[in-house]
């Protein structure tokens, strides 16, 4: 029972990563875990929702329809305020980010669900993504004139020697800030979550137990914990405002190196 309760009570335990069911190919573990559920959830509802809502597509837009068109119409001008007009050939991917990234901390929002971005991995591998598709285009796009984006033109020569150090160090650290910031912002707040909840439910206990004055630091634990869940629904949907718009930016480089 204790142990039960510790487990319960231990603000890390949310973040574990369990089996569902085994697979065993080839001597390699590919067994569908918690983890990978939760991520192919929040595809499948977004595929749902925008599938559903541009299905039913009308002159007058339905309710559904009209949220599908306002996300549709905020990362297209996000895309385009960032990156330009040549940046809306990468929408379709900096769309999927966003709302997958979204979806993922909205559904760890919900109690007992397994939040997906609060593993260093899951943001790690987006990064990555990103970041390659920005050397990869870029090197495509532009061949070695990429590399003026760690030597803008205009500068003295000798500031060279400290301007391209600063801005090699700068790119490969973008990956790294980009993972960190979502991952620590989630894993953060999901623990602060859990650990206003689980001191509240202790002191109401204590309180029935018949210390009163207890259950009044309870209720204020109680009204915090609200507080923070509210404070960490709006960090939820920024972060992923975040995530999209630095790869905009990102993008933006791989586009016009030279600027």
């Amino acid at each position: 029972m204790n142990l039960s309760f510790h487990q319960m009570a231990d603000p890390m335990s949310q973040f574990e990563v369990k089996k569902l069911f085994e697979l065993q190919i080839g001597g390699i573990d590919l067994s569908f875990t918690n983890a990978a559920f939760y991520m192919l959830l929040g595809v499948s509802l977004i595929i749902i929702f925008f599938g559903l809502a541009a299905s039913r597509g009308k002159l007058i837009p339905s309710r559904s329809q009209s949220i599908a068109e306002i996300g549709y119409g905020f990362v297209a001008n996000m895309v385009r305020s960032t990156a330009g007009e040549e940046g809306l050939k990468f929408f379709p991917f900096v769309f999927t980010l966003f709302f997958f990234v979204f979806f993922a901390n909205m559904i760890g929002m919900v109690p007992y669900a397994f939040t997906t971005t609060s593993h260093i991995v899951v943001t790690g591998a987006l990064a990555l993504l990103v970041i390659s598709i920005v050397i990869i285009y870029g090197l495509y796009k532009n061949g070695l004139k990429f590399f003026k984006l760690f030597a803008p033109s205009g500068a003295p020569f000798f500031i060279y020697l400290i301007l391209v150090p600063i801005e090699v160090i700068s790119f490969i650290a973008r990956p790294v800030t980009l993972a960190l910031r979502l991952f620590a912002n989630m894993l953060a707040g999901h623990i602060m979550l859990k650990l206003f909840a689980t001191f509240a439910a202790q002191l109401f206990a204590a309180a029935l137990a018949g210390t009163a004055l207890l259950g009044v630091v309870g209720v204020l634990a109680f009204a915090m914990g609200i507080a923070i869940n509210a404070l960490e629904l709006l960090v939820a949907g920024l972060q992923a405002y975040i995530f999209a718009i630095l790869t905009c930016v990102y993008l933006n480089d791989a586009l016009h190196p030279s600027h």
